[in-house]
């Protein structure tokens, strides 16, 4: 009988005590320093149990000096292990999220578009704007060869329209809008920017719907939309009938914008939708690019789909470090609830997009309302001296997916103990060292 073997017996010996420990998680250990120094406490009171006495006493004493030390270094081990552990993964802690079922949930990094290679898994869209902008939309080729869209050499991505060219009275202006080529249905949407157009006559927007011709069926989120010089930002969700916003509590900072009340709550339907204006001066426009930007936040999952805005000084540490923990940034700016909403029904497989827009349905029929902008918004349109401030300049956007935490086994439910058992078969985890019995 070799250590492996040893190794074995004792793990199947302290089986029902380190099942019962809290946090084991696929692929990961979300507390998984207690089950090691468990295993490691419990080396010194094998020798006195029955069901490894005779062995013992069969072992040369070196052999059990093996044993001995093995669990010795095992600890040591754990003493000096850091945040990070022998896979790379990052121990959460401290980034438990708990679903309105009470299962458990981390979130964990799925996606993430950045620097050099931001673009590469975009799609650059060039058909006719839907919202009737004054805006020529153009292909990757155009955009590149005008420097439209490009990194910079810090690794901030650039994002722009045309900002040198006269165009006529009532013509166009070319501009980009892009879209991610993966769709989600789901997940955290956490978006590091240091600026967002802003200006008369522009009409910029961070949002998601799917990429189908039976909008809104499947739904829209605007998560950052604004126009002309406002200094809020506006989130608004679009569906079909049967979506409504419910107001009821104080669950929400921001505002309610022109709400559609109906006897069954605020109406989220077409073009209007439901929408909620940020109080923030720092959540879009000028203020926000003098604060050094900052993040926007989206959880969507089927509770709720949630909107928080923090300006760059205000960003919580979890999410610096990669750990995002939304139930402890407070009240969102925004927040659709299933209570009113089936959220998996009106909302699914959307991609992300950026754009920037000009006049059209928005910002052409508010053009007059804007208190700082002159002229028409077509006149606007003509000088490129008017579009300096039409410019993208994004960090990174990063998308993280739930990671459930599967559910503690304890050693009265023998039972639910079997799937563990069988992993028993191919290799076995000792205070962090694997031995493999091939």
């Amino acid at each position: 009988m070799n250590l492996r073997i040893w190794a074995v017996l004792a793990l199947c010996t302290l089986l029902p005590s380190v099942l019962a420990e809290p946090g084991l998680t696929r692929g990961h250990s979300v507390e998984s320093g207690s089950a090691r120094r468990s295993l490691v406490d419990s080396f010194d009171s094998l020798k006195s149990r029955n069901f490894f006495a005779s062995a013992l006493r069969q072992r040369s004493q070196p052999e059990v000096e093996s044993l001995e030390e093995l669990a010795s270094k095992a600890e040591e081990a754990e003493e000096k292990r850091d945040l990070t552990n022998e896979a790379g993964l990052v121990k959460r802690d401290n980034a438990v999220e708990t679903n309105q079922n009470g299962s458990q949930y981390i979130w964990m990094l799925a996606d993430t578009y950045a620097g050099e290679t931001f673009y590469d898994n975009m799609t650059f869209f060039s058909t006719r704007d839907p919202t009737n902008g004054l805006v020529t939309y153009v292909d990757r080729d155009r955009s590149f060869s005008q420097n439209y869209t490009y990194v910079r050499d810090d690794g901030v991505v650039i994002m722009q329209s045309d900002m040198k060219s006269w165009v006529p009275l009532g013509g166009h202006r070319e501009s980009v809008r892009i879209e991610t080529q993966k769709a989600y249905t789901g997940g955290l949407f956490i978006l590091d920017l240091q600026r967002a157009p802003w200006g008369c006559a522009i009409w910029p927007a961070f949002w998601t719907t799917a990429a189908n011709a039976f909008w809104p069926r499947d739904g829209e989120i605007d998560i950052l939309e604004g126009v002309h010089d406002n200094e809020h930002n506006q989130i608004t969700w679009h569906t079909n009938e049967g979506c409504y916003l419910d107001d009821e509590g104080d669950v929400w900072t921001g505002e309610l914008e022109h709400p559609n009340r109906t006897d069954k709550g605020i109406s989220c339907i077409g073009f209007i939708g439901c929408g909620i204006t940020e109080w923030s001066r720092a959540s879009y426009g000028p203020y926000f690019e003098e604060q050094g930007g900052g993040i926007l936040a989206m959880k969507w999952d089927d509770e709720m789909i949630a909107v928080w805005s923090f300006f760059r000084a205000a960003i919580p540490p979890d999410v610096t470090t990669g750990m995002p923990t939304p139930s402890t940034w407070g009240k969102p700016s925004a927040v659709l609830r299933n209570t009113k909403c089936n959220i998996t029904q009106h909302f699914r497989d959307h991609v992300i997009i950026f754009d920037i827009t000009f006049c059209g349905d928005l910002a052409g029929n508010n053009y007059n309302t804007a208190p700082n902008c002159p002229g028409t918004c077509a006149e606007r349109m003509m000088d490129p001296a008017n579009f300096v401030n039409a410019s993208w300049e994004i960090n990174s956007l990063k998308v993280y997916e739930k990671s459930p935490i599967y559910a503690t086994v304890r050693s009265d439910a023998s039972p639910s103990m079997a799937p563990w058992l069988s992993m028993l078969v191919s290799s076995v985890v000792v205070a962090g060292l694997s031995y493999s019995f091939s």
